[in-house]
């Protein structure tokens, strides 16, 4: 007897997925499959490419415990069309029909459809990628233009002082708690000014050997 999985999601813990499942067990009966396993996902967004029952079902899938699985809509299986394409794409490679029972979405090779269905869903991935790349860039530039400094805040502090401490024989947690920087910014700052400044003469036109950093 063939094996299928249930998939089953709401957005809200308040909603319910009983609706869904009574669709899906009795879809399933009809054709007189049976339910390896029901996997739910309540309060998660469809947004979301890592949801517990979602993970389960995958991890399900590359043990080859069931050969079809069963959504309501494909809106329940995900709304990233990247993330779904690509989760729809793995279960395929796997050998694993994906059917979406009420809207007649079906990967089943004997459909005709289902290579026409893949490349259009290939296609909005790509598309929905683009426009993710276009919205951030266009962000990045309007943030630019209003003045606004990107990426992570510098750490201000006294380099001198740090170097003095450490010359004091101090270790660098130490210089770091005192200074309160992180331990590898003060090191990295350190020696950036160790390897930058130039070496102090000596009597006899000699160079004076730098120290170096423990």
């Amino acid at each position: 007897m063939p094996l299928c999985a249930i998939y089953c999601r709401v957005s809200t813990e308040l909603q319910g997925c009983d609706l869904q499942l009574r669709e899906l067990r009795e879809y399933a009966e009809r054709r007189g499959w049976q339910v390896a396993g029901e996997f739910v996902d309540k309060g998660v967004s469809g947004r979301r490419a890592n949801r517990r029952a979602l993970d389960m079902l995958m991890a399900s899938a590359r043990l080859r415990r069931f050969d079809t699985v069963l959504v309501w809509k494909l809106d329940r299986w995900g709304r990233s069309v990247v993330d779904s394409i690509r989760s729809i794409q793995e279960l395929v490679s796997l050998g694993i029909r994906f059917i979406a029972v009420t809207q007649n979405i079906d990967t089943d090779e004997s459909n005709p459809t289902s290579r026409f269905f893949l490349h259009v869903m290939s296609a909005f991935a790509e598309m929905e990628v683009s426009l993710m790349r276009e919205r951030t860039i266009a962000g990045v530039r309007a943030a630019r233009a209003n003045g606004k400094t990107l990426g992570r805040p510098r750490r201000v502090f006294r380099r001198d002082e740090a170097i003095r401490l450490r010359n004091e024989g101090l270790s660098w947690r130490t210089i770091a708690k005192q200074l309160e920087v992180p331990v590898t910014t003060v090191v990295d700052a350190c020696r950036c000014s160790e390897i930058a400044a130039p070496e102090a003469p000596i009597p006899g036109g000699k160079l004076r050997p730098k120290r170096k950093a423990a």
